[in-house]
């Protein structure tokens, strides 16, 4: 009754989450998949985030359904990559991919990833380590999203990577039709990339603008994650705003398919 109630839960917010985009077909029917992925037993853990993450949202939005080959981004502890793992099913796969200079910054975390897709229970996710200008996958795939780490990307850390170069090298590892998926913490309107390193921010408009410059279409946007009350110039870490930042959730799409 509960995977029931939280499958009709998640179809009713389903326009919400799409906002602009158009109606898509394959969202409503992976919305009971959703549901049932989320009351996996072996994301118990995980249950105490999914309020404030707005994780049914964020699934619906990325339009995943079972079957698809899934590309995550820096997948930090792989709290989005069990949902995916879940919902793609055995028939599907989820590639989470680690950039090397990330990987020396953050060791215990790709062990983490490693860890999970050693388990049978996550036979359908496996590791990839690869330099952060070099983004390739094993196959192309449906959907590529990210999680609050674009904005790392273009930082001295990470080799300086050119953001369209880059989001170029995602349109290349999609299906024709797939989407890219972009959640990040947000900056001030017309910042860049000025941000990006200090106070872990970008400003939305600059990555509409990379992603549309590779060749995107502009999908849609979703609010879900959205807070008028962060002032979007403190780190977001800052203990007044870590957890509750501004974040857009945008979805672009490579055409054809």
């Amino acid at each position: 009754m509960r995977t029931t109630v939280l499958a009709a839960l998640i179809a009713l917010a389903l326009p919400a989450a799409a906002l602009a985009a158009p109606p898509q077909s394959a969202a409503p029917t992976a919305a009971p998949t959703i549901a049932k992925a989320l009351q996996d037993p072996a994301r118990k853990a995980d249950v105490e985030k999914d309020g404030r993450r707005k994780i049914a949202e964020v699934m619906a939005f990325s339009q995943v359904k079972p079957g698809d080959k899934v590309l995550e981004l820096i997948p930090g502890g792989g709290y989005f990559t069990r949902v995916f793992s879940a919902v793609v099913g055995a028939q599907g796969h989820v590639y989470a991919l680690w950039p090397n200079e990330y990987a020396k910054e953050s060791p215990s975390e790709v062990e983490g990833s490693r860890t999970l897709a050693a388990d049978p229970h996550y036979a359908n996710i496996s590791v990839l380590t690869q330099p952060a200008a070099q983004l390739s996958v094993p196959a192309p795939v449906d959907v590529v999203f990210t999680s609050q780490n674009y904005h790392d990307y273009p930082d001295a850390f990470m080799g300086k990577v050119d953001p369209v170069a880059f989001d170029r090298q995602v349109f290349a590892a999609l299906k024709p039709g797939g989407v890219f998926v972009v959640i990040d913490h947000s900056a001030k309107a017309g910042s860049g990339l000025r941000d990006t390193d200090t106070l872990h921010r970008i400003d939305p408009a600059a990555v509409r603008r990379q992603a549309e410059a590779a060749g995107f279409v502009f999908d849609g946007e979703s609010q879900a994650l959205r807070n008028p009350a962060d002032p979007l110039d403190v780190k977001v870490f800052d203990k007044a705003i870590r957890g509750h930042t501004d974040q857009f959730i945008y979805r672009f799409r490579k055409p054809g398919g």
